[in-house]
């Protein structure tokens, strides 16, 4: 069913966070340095490794705990998992049955992983309310998951084309969100404040092959795209605070081993961002509440709302 969020209230404060691999889980050290002050999110919104780690906000899991958690859910190992039968189908597509549910890899062991952390839990009944970007394969419009299982929203929100196979939720083929909005800032339309991390692709240094053209290219439009939606969404009223993580050296995206240090970065960020922080959270409590919550608004069928 697609409907528009509807509530009793505006959200206060939402922590946004887009797909950025390993370096995501920096929101668990953005959302424990926010917790030593009495600041908590009261909406999360992610976007594949982003919703994977803000799904752990959204538990209330976000000390130095959950890194032991973490390293089950994102590790090189989840993406080793061959197909063997994909290769059949790319040499004789029409013999092996090639069609829109291709993958490489098998996503079953990332099923299990998130299954074995999450469990049953489902979106709506998350300590804090977690929405998780996707995309719908057939049409490429972003979708919002606000209601359903988390494993389920969390294995579509990731599905990655032709790597890993796509997730039907709702008789919707549905594949990994940064397709359509890497930093589903606009999913967030109705909170006060947002705190955003997000992550600019690094442009190759020199094109010597194809993948790297093709690498060009897809930073070029997913890097413009983020960009886009922060700048809607503060020409709109919004206020918005990014979260910057500075970072001695380049992190990997399976890099499991970096995630003590990018919770430590996220910790660091969200001190320096904390005078801003409070200030944006103080204006927005002497603001008037509105009689009525300002729901998110797109155009017609450019976001669907999966409940």
């Amino acid at each position: 069913m697609n409907s528009h969020i509807v509530g009793t209230r505006p959200h206060r404060l939402a922590l946004v966070l887009g797909s950025g691999g390993v370096r995501s889980i920096a929101a668990l050290g953005i959302a424990e340095r926010l917790a030593r002050e009495g600041i908590r999110p009261d909406l999360v919104v992610g976007c594949s490794s982003g919703a994977l780690f803000g799904a752990q906000v959204a538990q209330g899991r976000h000390d130095r705990s959950a890194l032991r958690l973490a390293t089950t859910l994102w590790s090189a190992e989840l993406t080793e998992q061959r197909r063997w039968r994909a290769y059949l189908q790319l040499v004789a597509p029409k013999l092996a049955g090639f069609g829109a549910g291709f993958a490489l890899r098998d996503d079953r062991l990332i099923a299990q992983r998130i299954r074995a952390a999450f469990g049953d839990a489902r979106l709506e009944q998350l300590p804090t309310p977690l929405r998780v970007a996707a995309t719908e394969a057939g049409t490429g419009l972003p979708v919002v998951l606000t209601q359903g299982s988390v494993v389920d929203a969390l294995r579509a929100s990731m599905a990655v084309p032709i790597l890993f196979p796509s997730v039907d939720i709702g008789g919707r083929r549905l594949v990994d969100g940064v397709l359509s909005d890497p930093l589903p800032i606009a999913a967030a339309a109705d909170a006060q404040v947002v705190l955003s991390l997000g992550f600019l692709g690094r442009m190759p240094r020199r094109i010597g092959r194809v993948s790297h053209l093709v690498a060009q290219t897809s930073t070029t439009l997913i890097n413009n795209l983020m960009q886009a939606r922060t700048h809607a969404a503060r020409a709109a009223g919004q206020k918005v605070i990014d979260i910057e993580l500075h970072l001695k050296r380049p992190v990997g995206l399976w890099e499991t081993a970096a995630m003590p240090e990018l919770f430590e970065a996220g910790w660091h960020a969200a001190e320096t961002h904390l005078p801003d922080i409070v200030a944006a959270l103080e204006a927005a409590s002497e603001t008037p509440a509105a009689p009525a919550p300002p729901a998110p608004s797109f155009a017609p069928g450019s976001l669907a709302f999966i409940q």
